[in-house]
């Protein structure tokens, strides 16, 4: 696969924001049919996790822990930088622009490391995920006892804090699949990985 990359937006360091503000939360609500409702929800139960549908503000790819980091890791260091970021259950969930989730697979079929790649959860139209609380205190209060960095979870990595963000499409997403698989596989594994692509994919 080609280094090239769409012209997108960058900024040079990688995101520190743990909190969702209020113009990321008129962007969370605005997924769903009644965005009053959202905020409505999120005023009465400030510390829950919501569950947001995908496929029309949102497509989110669900990655194992490990993986997702990777790919996150990559997306900063060398690529155009990423949309809103959520770790929740033990896996990371990349917020990508709508249609992503179907045409990620795809393009995957085709990859040569697509057998590196772990299995992804695309949740696209008709799916719905689970978001943390907006605020990460909100949600500690309610799980004090919780250990944060623990497989159960559920916090932005990096969160929404515009009523716009920038989300990275399929070809972007592919593109960091790509170098996190190459980072987590040996060389032992580089040759094995061929034949079954090419099972998969007819060639």
């Amino acid at each position: 696969m080609s280094d090239w990359l769409p012209d997108t937006p960058r900024t040079l360091a990688f995101p520190t924001s743990a909190y969702v503000t209020l113009a990321g939360a008129d962007w969370l609500a605005s997924a769903g049919p009644d965005p009053d409702a959202a905020h409505a929800a999120w005023a009465a139960q400030p510390s829950a996790p919501s569950v947001l549908p995908c496929g029309t503000a949102f497509d989110v790819i669900n990655a194992p822990a490990l993986f997702g980091r990777r790919m996150v890791d990559h997306l900063w260091s060398t690529g155009p930088g990423s949309g809103p970021v959520a770790a929740h259950r033990g896996r990371i969930l990349l917020f990508a622009a709508p249609g992503a989730a179907q045409r990620l697979p795809a393009l995957l079929v085709w990859e040569e490391w697509a057998a590196a790649v772990p299995p992804l959860l695309c949740h696209g139209s008709g799916d719905a995920v689970t978001v943390p609380p907006l605020h990460p205190r909100l949600g500690a209060a309610a799980a004090a006892d919780e250990d944060p960095t623990g497989p159960a979870a559920s916090r932005w990595l990096v969160a929404p804090d515009v009523r716009h963000p920038w989300l990275p499409g399929p070809d972007v997403l592919l593109w960091a699949c790509v170098r996190a698989a190459r980072s987590m596989t040996g060389p032992a594994r580089d040759t094995a990985a061929q034949p079954r692509v090419s099972a998969l994919t007819g060639g």
